[in-house]
């Protein structure tokens, strides 16, 4: 209850043409909805629970090395080369995508490793409010500036502000590279951002002063060894596109937390299980998240995309328990995320093959809901 008294809720995109024209697009159904908060507030209302639960914190002491074997952890206290030593039976590895523990299981036999870094990245930018202290935009959904190969989305705050996302490519047309000088960047807003120009102050400066930071996919295997298990971003980093790093994270610890009813006190037993159970979860949401950047950066301005979104909302309408639309089995279901990219790529099929025989109908409502059932009976079998 807490954290949601500290979030926005946004029931769907809100997409923005290069005239400046808007088009909703709800998320799913029955007033479902996905929610803004501010990261410093989640950590700090996290670090609350965790202080009043009875965890012993220690601010500034960075994790330097670990030996996972024996279960013994060095810390440079404020950071001034002063090390000191803690041990425990069983250390969580959460220390985020360039993990030291991680880093340190790397150097061991038969652990595998692979980092993906795509071609763009991404600049933050800040919104204020309105002269009268509201809100610039509508707060109430995640507004999308999708361009082909490169978009900049905005979420609200309390405070009323936007954060604004620009992604772009390092090198080529459209990229950073290219908006590298001052006097590049008010036309380039011009062409392809118009309607931000009146909201965004000092667009220059923020623009020069805030990082172009990457983004990166992480994915390695085994997360257990010996006295250790990586969680989160030091298991399975993933780019932001599906908005899911975070809640992948808390699912993890959801996940570790029911397997705890049938612990019998061996930790190590209990890890193996949990990354044999969790892996697959965690590739498939890394492959949904690559996926839904092409989705939103080219294919929310597709009339044909839009188009086959509705037929599906009104598949899972008429047939609700049999035909889930993937957004909403990832974001608003506790369906595993393997299985939820299962089913989805099953139902792409299914879409694809009823374009092939029957096309698409003008408008939704025309679409032959039964045929499509049929032809998903015929493929899932």
């Amino acid at each position: 209850e807490k954290v949601k008294s500290m979030s926005i809720a946004m029931p769907g995109r809100i997409v923005h043409d290069n005239q400046g024209m808007t088009n909703f697009q709800a998320y799913g159904l029955h007033g479902q909805y996905i929610n803004s908060i501010s990261r410093s507030g989640l950590n700090e209302a996290l670090l609350d629970e965790a202080e009043q639960a009875g965890v012993a914190l220690k601010f500034n002491h960075a994790c330097k090395d670990v030996d996972i074997q024996s279960g013994q952890v060095w810390l440079d206290k404020q950071s001034q080369g002063n090390w000191i030593t803690d041990k425990a039976d069983f250390i969580f590895g959460t220390d985020g995508a360039f993990s030291v523990m991680r880093g340190k299981m790397l150097r061991s036999d038969r652990f595998n490793y692979e980092q993906h870094y795509i071609p763009h990245g991404y600049k933050e930018l800040s919104m204020p409010p309105a002269a009268n202290g509201d809100f610039r935009m509508d707060p109430n959904g995640l507004h999308i500036w999708p361009r082909g190969g490169f978009m900049m989305i905005a979420l609200p705050n309390l405070d009323r502000t936007f954060t604004v996302t620009l992604f772009l490519a390092f090198e080529g047309e459209n990229s950073f590279h290219s908006l590298r000088y001052p006097e590049h960047l008010q036309p380039f807003f011009e062409k392809h951002f118009p309607d931000t120009l009146p909201h965004l102050h000092n667009l220059k400066e923020q623009f020069r002063q805030n990082p172009s930071s990457s983004l990166v996919t992480i994915r390695c295997y085994p997360w257990a060894m010996g006295k250790g298990l990586l969680l989160g971003d030091a298991a399975h980093a993933i780019v932001p596109f599906y908005g899911q790093g975070m809640n992948a994270a808390l699912e993890d610890c959801a996940l570790l937390d029911e397997m705890l009813d049938d612990f019998d006190g061996d930790w190590q037993q209990l890890a193996q299980d949990f990354q044999r159970n969790r892996k697959p979860c965690a590739d498939a949401i890394a492959d949904l998240a690559l996926y839904n950047f092409i989705e939103m950066r080219d294919k929310v301005a597709d009339e044909e995309f839009l188009l086959r979104k509705k037929i599906e909302a009104n598949m899972h309408h008429k047939y609700p328990d049999q035909w889930i639309p993937l957004y909403t089995m990832v974001t608003f279901s506790d369906l595993p995320y393997a299985e939820a990219k299962k089913r989805g790529e099953l139902q792409s099929r299914v879409m694809q093959c009823y374009k092939e025989r029957f096309g698409y109908p003008d408008r939704p409502e025309q679409a032959n809901l039964q045929a499509i059932m049929d032809i998903y009976h015929e493929l899932a079998v």
